[in-house]
C-alpha cells in the first residue's frame, strides 16, 4: 500500500527543499509514499483568488475562510481520508500519534496561516487539530513537515532495523534514547565511558537502561 499525503497550504514553495532530500525523497522514489502539495488559492474566490477575510467582531489580521477550505476538501477527500489541521490550539504531537498516523492510507494536512482559521473548520471539517508545541510559528507549513518526516520513518521499507529500534525507544512514554559514542576513544579530556569498552554485553545493557531511566526523570 502506498500512503498518500495531501497538503493544503498558501506557501507551496516552502516544501520544495525538505521533500526533495534524504529519507523523504527516497521514500517517494521507492513509491512507498505519495506527497501532493496544493496551493489553497486554487480554490480561492473571485479573480484575486481570495482565501481570507477580516474577523467578525473586529481584531487584527486576516482569517482563512471556511468555504475555501471546504471546497478544497470536497475535491481531495475520499472515504479513507483523515483530515488534520495544524494549529497551536490542537492536541500535542507525540511519537504515539506518529505511529497511529503512519498506518493510515490517506492523510490531508491543512497548514493554517495568518491570524488563524475560521473556527467552523475546527468544528465541522477536520478530524483532528494538532500542535507540535507551545510556541508561535508563522504558519502550519513547518509543523506539516515535522509530522510527515516522523511518519515516513515508520513506513515499512523506508529505514532499516536500527532506526526502528530508535523509534521504539521514543514510543515508550518517559524514556529517551541512551547516549551513543564512537571513535576516537579519547578526545581532549573527554573519554568514552569505560563500561562501553568492556565487551561485557550485560553490563552495557544495564548501563544503557539505567541512563535512560535517569534521563526520563530529569
Amino acid at each position: 500500500m502506498v500512503m498518500k499525503i495531501d497538503i493544503l497550504t498558501l506557501f507551496p514553495k516552502m516544501f520544495e527543499g525538505p521533500f526533495n532530500e534524504s529519507i523523504i525523497k527516497r521514500a517517494q522514489d521507492k513509491s512507498l509514499i505519495e506527497i501532493m502539495i496544493h496551493d489553497l488559492r486554487k480554490w480561492g474566490l473571485d479573480d484575486r483568488r481570495t482565501v481570507d477575510d477580516r474577523p467578525y467582531g473586529g481584531g487584527p489580521g486576516m482569517i482563512m475562510r471556511v468555504d475555501v477550505v471546504d471546497s478544497a476538501l470536497k475535491e481531495l477527500k475520499t472515504k479513507n481520508s483523515k483530515v488534520i489541521l495544524l494549529d497551536a490550539t490542537g492536541e500535542k504531537f507525540t511519537q504515539q500519534k506518529t505511529v497511529e498516523l503512519s498506518k493510515l492510507e490517506h492523510l490531508i494536512l491543512i497548514a493554517g496561516h495568518y491570524e488563524g482559521v475560521d473556527h467552523r473548520v475546527h468544528e465541522h471539517l477536520v478530524d483532528e487539530v494538532i500542535s507540535i508545541g507551545d510556541y508561535v510559528l508563522t504558519g502550519g507549513e513547518i509543523p506539516a513537515m515535522v509530522i510527515i518526516d516522523s511518519i515516513v520513518r515508520l513506513i515499512p521499507g523506508v529505514v532499516g532495523k536500527e532506526a526502528s529500534i530508535v523509534e521504539e525507544s521514543h514510543s515508550q512514554p518517559g524514556y529517551l534514547e541512551y547516549p551513543q559514542y564512537t571513535r576516537p576513544e579519547k578526545y581532549k579530556k573527554w573519554n568514552v565511558p569505560e563500561v562501553l569498552l568492556s565487551g561485557n554485553h550485560k553490563k552495557i545493557k544495564n548501563w544503557r537502561q539505567a541512563d535512560r531511566q535517569h534521563s526520563s526523570k530529569n
